[in-house]
């Protein structure tokens, strides 16, 4: 049954995420502790958030974060200056072709996932197993992030790599049968894996999850539960992968994130659910809003579609209004989360266009 958050809980929760917004604020826009980005930024546009930001409310004083920054700018702008003597990561997200994003980065992955390690079951992830993940590794954070999260919990973890930019530039051109081609490569390597090795966890894409179940039995290769993320999944084919799939015997943590936000994780679903799936961002570290499209200081009402706004705030790396290219349902606070929730999240406009998604 689902459980609303009380009313003492989300005020609770609003204070909280006000005061950790003025720290953030005030370590990046403070020239001992600052990045040149945001110093600059501030000294052109004329006001101090330092001094002028008092909550979160306030960060709609700034106008919606670009994407360009991160793709054109050298990554040593971003690195705060409490942070100058120590070499940084160079994660990349996004671009089918072209320059990606790309983000620098300490620790933040480490604690996201330490974070998210708390939300799954020792039942579905026993401790001091094995994991596979079937994914993106190279310059992505997500590979290191998976295997901070296995060994943070006593475990190690396998790898197979895909490349989800070579997939969606092969489906962008209609190639269909060289996507169809590499998924099975992929999947047999994944195949292989669990024929020989003893894996119980498993991270991987829905598509992929999906064609992985046709080449082997999950549960009797000794799988117990899948974290899940990528593509989106509507209700049908959550519960396709949960009933068909995973037979209702393995289970299924379904994820919303990305490099720029970290991770948001759903509630456990209920009968009144049916299917849909409502993720929670890691707030205060990370916020996520449903807009109006087309004005988009405002909520959209619970219940509504919108569009997808993430800001995040750390002192690794501060993004105030980042539009995502995602659209979401704005849903209430459920517990054990006092803030607003996302559910059944799609791509931007997926009702009038087709996407390419690939397997990720």
């Amino acid at each position: 049954m689902q459980t609303e958050a009380d009313s003492s809980s989300v005020k609770g929760a609003r204070e909280a995420l006000d005061a950790h917004v003025r720290d953030i604020v005030q370590w990046h826009f403070s020239p001992e502790t600052g990045c040149s980005f945001w110093l600059e930024w501030a000294r052109k546009n004329g006001w101090n958030p330092a001094k002028d930001v008092r909550g979160f409310d306030d960060l709609l004083r700034f106008p919606h974060f670009q994407d360009e920054w991160l793709r054109d700018l050298q990554p040593e702008v971003w690195v705060p200056k409490a942070f100058q003597k120590r070499p940084f990561n160079i994660f990349e997200t996004g671009g089918t072709t072209g320059m990606p994003k790309q983000r620098v980065g300490w620790e933040d992955f480490k604690r996201d996932y330490e974070e998210f390690s708390g939300k799954i079951s020792d039942a579905h992830f026993p401790r001091n197993d094995y994991w596979l993940m079937v994914g993106p590794t190279g310059p992505r954070r997500l590979r290191l992030a998976i295997e901070h999260l296995a060994n943070f919990r006593g475990c190690s973890c396998y790898f197979i790599d895909l490349d989800p930019r070579w997939v969606k530039k092969v489906l962008a051109e209609k190639k269909f049968e060289v996507a169809k081609a590499y998924m099975e490569h992929v999947v047999d390597q994944a195949v292989t894996i669990l024929k020989h090795r003893k894996v119980s966890g498993l991270f991987t894409t829905p598509k992929l999850l999906e064609a992985l179940g046709e080449k082997i039995d999950l549960w009797e290769a000794g799988i117990r539960g899948v974290f899940c993320g990528g593509t989106s999944m509507s209700p049908q084919y959550v519960r396709f992968l949960i009933e068909e799939v995973l037979e209702n015997r393995i289970g299924f943590y379904p994820t919303y994130g990305n490099t720029l936000m970290g991770l948001a994780a759903s509630v456990p679903l209920t009968a009144e659910d049916k299917f849909s799936i409502t993720y929670y961002a890691p707030q205060p570290r990370a916020v996520l809003r449903v807009v109006d499209p087309k004005a988009t200081d405002k909520l959209v009402d619970h219940g509504q579609w919108g569009r997808v706004e993430l800001t995040t705030l750390t002192k690794e790396f501060f993004m105030p209004r980042f539009l995502e290219r995602d659209e979401a349902i704005r849903r209430h606070p459920r517990a054990p989360y006092a803030w607003d929730g996302v559910g059944d999240v799609r791509p931007f406009g997926a009702m009038e266009k087709n996407i390419v998604e690939g397997v990720y």
